[in-house]
């Protein structure tokens, strides 16, 4: 896939994304705003619904040809090759409860791998996009936007380490090993979903981890961690959004923190 095929996409998708937030902030706090539980008991709103429709179908008319795969309308098969992977809402919790800290992940996958993605998070003011070679940036468009780079830290020691929380940890049998992480670490913070990758990438904390996740959480933010000179892998190493979990790093302290995480289990 070329540079300028990557480029138009991404043209493409931050049109469709510039809509989306203006439905999603109009949502945002709104007296009206309906609010159900699905049955893996994680609410949906009519915001996250509304979302992946104008997605989907901004996606059937410039990418007709191309699958699409959304959290809350499933697959929808292309004959391109090609798939969209949409979060319409990242943080739906934050959402309904008026934390501004939620975003819409959209990313497009070919052949196995994910070359775009776009994190857009209106009520913060923030943005941040990559694709395949072209870097990572944060801002709205390339005339009004800048490169973004991990950071240089090399020691765990010397480390910031965000997470969501500490449930599925537990679950995974390794709360202990992750507790060792963070007493290792320099500083520790929650600052949860999309956003702990995007300060991975802005260089602003070192290392983030979550123990639960499915794909359509982590595919717009790889190729922002690792455009940005950073690592994104399962817990068990594997490289992309493949293996329902994740740990996203500057990279030169990704082993060592994998390491730490597989060291104890409960």
């Amino acid at each position: 896939m070329t540079r300028t095929r990557i480029s138009d996409d991404l043209q493409v998708a931050a049109g469709i994304i510039d809509q989306v937030d203006q439905f999603t902030l109009a949502r945002f706090q709104a007296n009206d705003l309906q609010v159900e539980t699905k049955p893996d008991m994680t609410p949906v709103s009519d915001a996250d619904k509304g979302a992946e429709k104008i997605i989907r179908e901004k996606l059937r008319q410039y990418r007709s040809r191309d699958a699409i795969f959304g959290e809350e309308q499933g697959q929808t098969a292309g004959l391109s090759g090609r798939r969209w992977i949409i979060d319409p809402i990242d943080g739906t919790k934050n959402f309904v409860r008026g934390v501004p800290v939620w975003a819409t992940l959209l990313a497009l996958e070919e052949d196995g791998e994910i070359v775009l993605g776009i994190v857009s998070a209106p009520a913060l003011g923030r943005r941040w996009w990559a694709g395949k070679g072209l870097g990572a940036h944060t801002g709205k468009s390339w005339a009004n936007s800048k490169q973004i780079h991990v950071s240089q830290v090399k020691e765990i020691e010397d480390a910031s380490l965000s997470y969501s929380s500490l449930d599925g940890w537990a679950d995974r049998k390794q709360l202990r090993a992750f507790l060792n992480l963070m007493q290792k670490s320099w500083r520790t913070r929650a600052y949860g979903d999309f956003w702990s990758y995007m300060l991975v990438a802005e260089g602003a904390v070192d290392m983030a981890a979550e123990p639960e996740l499915e794909l359509y959480d982590m595919a717009a933010i790889v190729p922002i961690v690792t455009e940005a000179g950073g690592r994104f892998t399962s817990l068990d190493g594997e490289d992309g959004p493949w293996g329902g979990h994740a740990i996203a790093s500057n990279g030169l302290l990704h082993d060592a923190a994998l390491e730490i995480l597989g060291s104890v289990h409960d």
